[in-house]
């Protein structure tokens, strides 16, 4: 049970800083017994790295996904939408793999997982030769609405 600084950020996630001090199992200088207990933590106001990089990925989908909304009203444009949707689906595959990382580093301190804004999956659904209906299906933060 040796003593290690921690870092906490403000959306909960952390990371084991320096090794501070020994513990009385281990008798060798230098060695750790592999048991860590915190010996303080460092809190941070900002979000963790992995936050700011999501926040990075969330902006870049939300782009992808108005260009394609108006390259459908503007038509002519099938290979370009095709080839983003794809594009967003592989931007969704990256968000949803580091909210999981993220989320499971809370959780192995017994913390709860934070509920995300935005419900996933996302899929490209947007039909290639149709124009929007304001009837169709919206896509809202909660989830689908009917117009």
């Amino acid at each position: 049970m040796c003593y290690f600084d921690q870092t906490r950020w403000a959306c909960g996630y952390w990371r084991w800083g320096h090794f501070r001090q020994q513990c009385n199992k281990e008798y060798r200088m230098g060695e750790t017994c592999g048991l860590k207990l915190v010996y303080e933590t460092r809190t941070e106001s900002d979000v963790c790295k992995l936050c700011h990089d999501t926040e990075k990925k969330q902006r870049r989908y939300d782009k992808m996904y108005r260009d394609v909304q108006r390259w459908q009203r503007e038509g002519n444009r099938n290979a370009t939408i095709e080839r983003t949707c794809a594009e967003m689906q592989e931007v969704l595959g990256q968000i949803y793999r580091m909210r999981e990382e993220h989320d499971h580093r809370l959780q192995s301190l017994g913390q709860v997982s934070l509920q995300h804004d935005v419900p996933f999956p996302f899929l490209c659904l947007f039909a290639l030769s149709e124009e929007p209906e304001p009837e169709q299906e919206r896509r809202t933060k909660k989830g689908w609405r009917h117009n």
